[in-house]
């Protein structure tokens, strides 16, 4: 079995909606879903602000490389379309694999072009970093620490200062706080 956390974002189109519904797919794997934030496009600021959040998943039959296939498979489904001349352009769904850990609890560290883990920019983005937070208040990033340091640092304290909460917006099954 591998657990791992999942970035969520989007800012084109239906976003909540491609939200839940990343969110709806993921329901026999879901562990938890965090609340759902704001924030200004990163990379690439000529856009609308994203909506961002974290899933927490655990499958006894997934590997590592299994939870980037099956991220492929959640944009896909939200008809995203990827454009080469913007790497950080606007999308309907974006879904990272941030971390991922194996059955004992170990890290599982890679460094493959298509799937490195931890994600290599996941210590500088505030918008992955503090939903995480919503589900897990002691993680910890393999290879750079704590979330709650991370979230401290100057890279990323002025992104903090930059998300919304939005309480108002909720992804998980059967409404906030609901039952699968």
């Amino acid at each position: 079995m591998t657990r791992a956390v999942l970035g969520l974002g989007g800012n084109l189109g239906d976003t909540v909606g491609y939200l839940r519904a990343a969110v709806a797919a993921l329901s026999p794997v879901l562990v938890a879903v965090s609340g759902v934030y704001q924030s200004p496009a990163w990379g690439d600021p000529d856009q609308p602000d994203y909506l961002n959040a974290v899933a927490v998943v655990a499958d006894p039959a997934r590997d590592a490389a299994g939870w980037l296939v099956l991220a492929g498979e959640l944009e896909r489904a939200a008809g995203r379309v990827r454009d080469p001349g913007r790497r950080y352009g606007p999308r309907t769904l974006d879904v990272d694999v941030i971390a991922a850990w194996t059955d004992d609890g170990e890290p599982i560290i890679r460094t493959d072009p298509e799937l490195t883990l931890p994600h290599p920019r996941a210590y500088q983005r505030a918008f992955v970093l503090r939903p995480w937070l919503d589900v897990a208040p002691y993680a910890s990033l393999p290879g750079h620490g704590w979330v709650t340091d991370l979230l401290r640092t100057p890279v990323v304290a002025g992104g903090v200062a930059e998300l919304r909460a939005r309480p108002e917006l909720w992804l998980e099954p059967g409404g906030p706080g609901g039952r699968r």
